[in-house]
């Protein structure tokens, strides 16, 4: 399994030369599979409960005022805690269209640039979320319904899940940046 990057597109690196990068990037690989399996678990879990609520309305004509915001807090979770897995298996959606066309040099450092500017914006996207979750959970914010579930919950696994993908993208480009046979490739 490859706990690294892309040198050139579907050519995935070794194990990063810097021992402290290959730690935290083995650990946060640890957490990523940790958390994929929850995420398995809660899709499952809200299959059952929306399939639940339509046969109880259906057949008993049992309101639910609860499932909608459970499965929705639950996909969030799955949405934002699957997202360091993804990334880490370079799984995410990419345009290849210049890959083929520029040079290996070129593309690598132009790999390296979109690499940086996500690793920007997801340390960004990150912060507002933990605002995002302070607010909500200081002010005591709820939805509107009358379940009224607490917001810090799903802000939070959106600002975990963010966080760990901001992670997961400055490890891959602190190892680009470290790996000896990167940067001899760059030379």
């Amino acid at each position: 399994m490859s706990h690294g990057f892309e040198l050139e597109p579907g050519r995935a690196a070794a194990a990063p030369d810097n021992p402290v990068i290959a730690a935290a990037m083995a650990l946060l690989a640890t957490i990523n599979r940790a958390l994929m399996r929850l995420s398995m678990i809660a899709l499952v879990l809200t299959a059952v409960i929306l399939t639940y609520s339509v046969v109880s309305r259906y057949f008993f004509q049992a309101p639910t005022d609860w499932q909608d915001e459970a499965s929705v807090f639950m996909l969030v979770g799955v949405t934002f805690f699957c997202t360091a897995f993804v990334q880490s298996q370079r799984g995410h959606i990419g345009i290849e269209a210049l890959a083929s066309l520029l040079p290996p040099r070129v593309n690598a450092a132009r790999l390296f640039m979109v690499d940086l500017v996500s690793a920007v914006f997801c340390i960004f996207f990150s912060w507002k979320s933990w605002t995002l979750f302070h607010e909500a959970y200081v002010d005591g914010q709820t939805t509107s319904s009358t379940f009224a579930p607490p917001l810090w919950i799903p802000y939070g696994m959106m600002a975990l899940g963010m966080s760990l993908l901001a992670l997961q993208i400055t490890l891959q480009v602190l190892a680009r940046i470290t790996n000896k046979q990167a940067v001899e490739r760059a030379a």
